[in-house]
């Protein structure tokens, strides 16, 4: 009964970041459950630590973090390879506090994530961090702070995130700081969004003859209080305080994940994304396995920390470049700082079309390479396959769709001409 109100006291008017199906199952198990006995929560959960899976990164390295004597003896709050990869299970729902808490037990704290994340940055012995992901999410509070060391870890240390199962809501703000992002074939990530649950209990109450007063001071003491209904008053508030969290969502996805503007991010409307979907849309940078970038790693003769996927800029020498294959005389900008922020924007604008989502290579070159207005631009991109089927369809080099995605669309069938 203890543990059921502690979980109700995390779900219930709290800001999530957790993948809506996981919320369900929630809400589901805590509807009418509150007074379960402490026998049949201890079958529950025993039942749940039998059936739990462990991640891939688990049967990999020389630590087992919730060994006691490995504690005892001072060793590294993570698993490591002989090649120098630390490897960083986040597995399970996420809460703020609880470092004691381990996966095993279907719930992983930020707390406990910071240190690992932390601690592997500044060991000298490790020259890479993988963080092995599968989650939906969980609590608002304390997922940015997370997501602001992998950043900070990554800035010295190549940080890969792969997405193995799932990195949805706040796990995708923590893979979002990574250096890389690797999906699974059938790994799900987005859900770049947030949400609050309410439960009134007030007309179930008054069927059993129940009647709460709460005694308070303060006039909005008990706002959003189970008992009775939310006001309209009420509702708009916590919206607002949703709002704010989200905001600070796609601000933090968009530090990390540099191909992506805040539009683009909130053009996914908390979308989730499988596999090759997810790295058409920029979520994700390739699709793969734990066990390919661990391979990857592992046979590297040294840590290599590659440019942000998909940074896209904008230079005078582009410019030039343009302007000598007579692809952009009808943009008339000047060398200047003033002309390279009219490109800029232009670019900025075409990549925030909905329609560029998933086929970002050739609205890149749409908005660099030639003049056509950006209201053309977006028919033309309805036209194009994405990335995705790109990718799914296993498209030979020289064929129309290996062609897009190889250059960006500059050799996609009718874009060699010049567009008038």
């Amino acid at each position: 009964m203890t543990v059921l109100y502690h979980i109700a006291d995390r779900v219930l008017n709290r800001p999530l970041m957790i993948h809506p199906d996981k919320l369900s199952l929630i809400a589901s198990i805590l509807d009418g459950r509150i007074g379960i006995d402490s026998a049949s929560l201890g079958a529950v959960e025993a039942d749940y630590l039998k059936k739990a899976a462990p991640g891939s990164s688990r049967f990999v390295g020389n630590y087992e973090p919730n060994d006691p004597k490995n504690l005892a003896a001072g060793r590294k709050p993570y698993r490591t390879t002989a090649d120098g990869i630390a490897l960083i299970t986040v597995m399970g729902s996420l809460v703020n506090r609880g470092a004691w808490i381990g996966s095993y037990s279907g719930l992983q704290s930020y707390e406990g994530l910071k240190y690992q994340i932390s601690a592997a940055a500044r060991d000298k012995d490790v020259r890479s961090i993988i963080l092995d992901m599968d989650t939906p999410g969980g609590e608002a509070v304390g997922a940015f702070e997370v997501a602001d060391v992998v950043r900070e870890a990554a800035q010295t240390k190549e940080v890969v995130a792969i997405v193995n199962g799932m990195a949805a809501s706040a796990g995708y703000a923590i893979a979002s700081g990574a250096t890389r992002i690797v999906i699974t074939s059938s790994g799900i990530a987005g859900s770049v969004g947030v949400v609050m649950l309410h439960a009134d209990y007030s007309k179930r109450l008054e069927k059993e003859g129940v009647k709460p007063t709460l005694i308070h001071a303060g006039a909005r003491k008990v706002d959003g209080n189970p008992y009775t209904p939310l006001s309209t008053e009420v509702k708009g508030e916590l919206q607002a305080e949703i709002d704010r969290f989200y905001d600070l969502f796609v601000a933090s996805v968009a530090k990390g994940r540099p191909g992506m503007s805040e539009d683009a991010i909130r053009a996914t409307e908390a979308r989730t994304y499988i596999g090759a979907d997810a790295v058409a849309v920029g979520l994700a940078d390739a699709v793969g396995s734990f066990e390919s970038v661990l391979s990857e790693l592992t046979t590297s003769a040294q840590a290599l920390r590659p440019p942000p996927p998909a940074a896209l800029t904008f230079t005078a020498a582009d410019l030039a470049a343009a302007r000598a294959e007579g692809r952009a005389e009808g943009l008339q900008l000047g060398v200047t700082d003033d002309g390279l922020a009219a490109a800029m924007a232009r670019i900025d604008a075409v990549l925030s079309l909905p329609e560029a989502q998933g086929r970002q290579k050739f609205a890149l070159h749409l908005a660099s390479k030639t003049s056509i207005t950006v209201e053309a631009v977006k028919g033309a991109l309805r036209h194009v396959p994405t990335e995705a089927d790109v990718i799914r369809s296993g498209a030979r080099a020289g064929s129309p769709l290996g062609l897009v995605l190889e250059t960006g669309g500059k050799r996609f069938p009718g874009a060699e001409k010049e567009t008038p």
